[in-house]
C-alpha cells in the first residue's frame, strides 16, 4: 500500500484517480521538459522570444528562410542534445509500464518520453520530432548531426539524395499541416480514456488543446498539472499548480 502524502490532499486525490484509472492518457507540453533544462520556445529566453519562427511556406519558397530555420535548429540543438529525462518523464514512463497509461500524447519535439522508457509505439508526437530530419517531399529520414556539422562548417543546406527535395527537421512548422496519422491516434486514445492528465501545457495551442476538452465532454476525468493557471482550469476535475517532476514522483513513487 502507498504511504500517505502527508498534508497534501490534492496529491492524495491525484494518486487515487491514477490508481483507479483503467485507460489513462497523458498529454504533455513544454512544461514537463523545462525541468530538463529545455526552455519553452515561447517563454522569456526561449528562442522565439529572440528569433521569429520560420513559416513552412517560407521554408519551401526561400533559401534565406531555410538558412534561418537551420540556424535556429543549430542553436536549440546544443541545449536539447544534452538534456536528460527528469522525474516527470520517468514517472509517466512508470505509469505506462504499470498498464495505467495507454498513450502519451505530446506537443514536445525532444524525444525525452522515449528516452525515459516509454515504448515509441505508445507516444503520439503531435508536433513531430527534432532529433532527426526528413525530406519534405518523399519523407526520407536523415540523421541530424551530419547535417548540422555541414551547415555550421560551410553553410551547406541539406538536399534529399533520393528525390532532390528540401530536408528539414522532422517537426511541424508554423503553416505546415498537422500529421494526420498522429492526430487520428490522439483522437482515438482521447475517446477511449477514462482519465486525461494534461501535464505542463498552457493548453492554448490548437488543435492539440482540443483533446482535453473532448475527453472531458465524453465523460473522462480531467486533471491539469501545470506551474501556471490555464484557460481550461474551470473545466478540470482537479488542478495542481506546482512543479511537475516532484509532484509526479511523489504520486507514483518512481525514481
Amino acid at each position: 500500500m502507498n504511504a500517505p502524502i502527508a498534508g497534501d490532499p490534492d496529491l492524495e486525490r491525484l494518486r487515487a484517480l491514477i490508481e483507479g484509472a483503467r485507460r489513462a492518457v497523458v498529454f504533455t507540453g513544454a512544461g514537463i521538459s523545462t525541468e530538463s533544462g529545455i526552455p519553452d520556445f515561447r517563454s522569456p529566453g526561449g528562442i522565439w522570444s529572440r528569433r521569429r519562427p520560420v513559416d513552412f511556406r517560407d521554408f519551401v519558397a526561400s533559401e534565406p528562410a531555410r538558412r534561418e530555420a537551420w540556424s535556429q535548429r543549430a542553436e536549440s540543438h546544443r541545449t536539447m542534445a544534452h538534456a536528460e529525462p527528469n522525474h516527470g518523464h520517468r514517472a509517466v514512463a512508470s505509469l505506462v509500464h504499470r498498464g495505467i497509461v495507454t498513450t502519451v500524447i505530446t506537443q514536445n519535439i525532444d524525444g525525452l518520453h522515449q528516452r525515459s522508457g516509454v515504448p515509441p509505439e505508445r507516444v503520439v508526437e503531435l508536433h513531430g520530432n527534432s532529433t532527426y530530419a526528413k525530406c519534405i517531399e518523399c519523407e526520407a529520414p536523415y540523421p541530424l548531426d551530419p547535417i548540422l556539422d555541414a551547415f555550421e562548417r560551410d553553410g551547406a543546406l541539406p538536399v534529399c539524395d533520393r528525390c532532390g527535395g528540401h530536408v528539414k527537421t522532422a517537426t511541424v512548422s508554423f503553416g505546415q499541416a498537422m500529421p494526420e496519422a498522429a492526430m487520428r491516434r490522439a483522437e482515438a486514445a482521447t475517446v477511449e480514456c477514462d482519465l486525461f492528465l494534461a501535464i505542463g501545457s498552457s493548453l492554448v495551442v490548437h488543435p492539440a488543446a482540443g483533446f482535453p476538452v473532448r475527453a472531458k465532454r465524453l465523460g473522462a476525468t480531467l486533471v491539469i498539472l501545470n506551474r501556471e493557471p490555464t484557460e481550461l482550469d474551470a473545466l478540470a476535475d482537479l488542478v495542481l499548480n506546482r512543479e511537475i517532476g516532484p509532484a509526479l514522483r511523489a504520486v507514483t513513487g518512481s525514481n
